[in-house]
């Protein structure tokens, strides 16, 4: 059942700390709390969105040879009966959470839409697939600014798109790398050399508009420019020699050197911005 919400996924939810970080608010006791517990209810919902998803997508991804395993509903291993009862318990649990931090309220309730969409219809239009993942991770950013009560900053929306669209063009790149076509429907609209200009034009973009904001928010966060750098080379590294782009958590979990990256990152970022 806990495979249902896919439990691995939710990495993508640590977008929510990043305010925490930046907003220089890592040593307040409630701003902790408020930043964890919005870090928690997005994980409710994007557990709700990944069940929602795989019983729209359960007969598609019986046909597909990886899905067809992986997936609980499309192996039948839990039965739609019981994925829909965890799914009203997930919303029920999102409604009290409302109650007790509303601010979080419509960015999570934006992201619920936005992911519904991309069930139905946005997944199978090209381009603006890409841009629907990538918006999943502005809306968790503004989720966590939500939280603390402080403003998105323009820098750090545009930098996490970037970042996002370059994580998600990689990921298109790898399924048409690995299955063609069929893989995906909308997969029969891109081609390798498009969606690798997209991952360039991407990672291009977040490097510079990272580099700008830390620049204007505190120089000594310079230093982490560098690591930036290694880690979107690591990453296109670990997707081509290891074909692991299909499934970005899996690349941050297993590969050392990209993990090590990311926590002197995040040393780096909280040691310059200590209050």
């Amino acid at each position: 059942m806990l495979r249902l919400t896919r439990p691995k996924q939710w990495i993508k939810n640590s977008f929510v700390l990043a305010p925490l970080i930046f907003a220089r608010a890592y040593s307040d006791v409630s701003a902790i709390q408020s930043a964890l517990f919005a870090f928690g209810l997005f994980c409710v919902a994007s557990a709700a969105c990944y069940i929602v998803n795989d019983i729209r997508d359960i007969e598609r991804d019986r046909a597909h040879p990886v899905k067809s395993w992986s997936r609980p509903l499309a192996a039948r291993h839990v039965s739609l009966r019981a994925a829909l009862v965890l799914l009203a318990v997930l919303y029920v649990v999102l409604i009290a959470g409302f109650f007790v931090l509303p601010a979080l309220t419509v960015p999570i309730l934006g992201y619920i839409g936005l992911n519904l969409a991309y069930s139905y219809f946005l997944k199978d239009q090209p381009v603006i697939d890409i841009f629907s993942v990538a918006g999943g991770f502005v809306i968790r950013v503004w989720g966590g600014s939500a939280a603390l009560g402080v403003p998105l900053s323009s820098w750090m929306a545009i930098t996490t798109l970037c970042l996002a669209l370059f994580l998600a063009s990689i990921k298109r790149r790898t399924e048409l790398a690995s299955a063609g076509s069929g893989g995906r429907k909308v997969l029969k609209e891109y081609s390798l050399t498009l969606v690798d200009r997209y991952a360039e034009m991407s990672a291009m973009g977040a490097l510079l508009f990272y580099s700008l904001f830390v620049m204007s928010t505190n120089p000594k966060l310079a230093a982490t420019i560098p690591l930036v750098l290694f880690g979107m080379f690591r990453y296109w590294y670990v997707v081509e020699t290891r074909e692991g782009g299909e499934t970005p958590t899996d690349v941050l979990l297993t590969d050392y050197p990209l993990i090590a990256c990311i926590l002197i990152w995040g040393g780096i970022c909280v040691y310059a911005l200590m209050p």
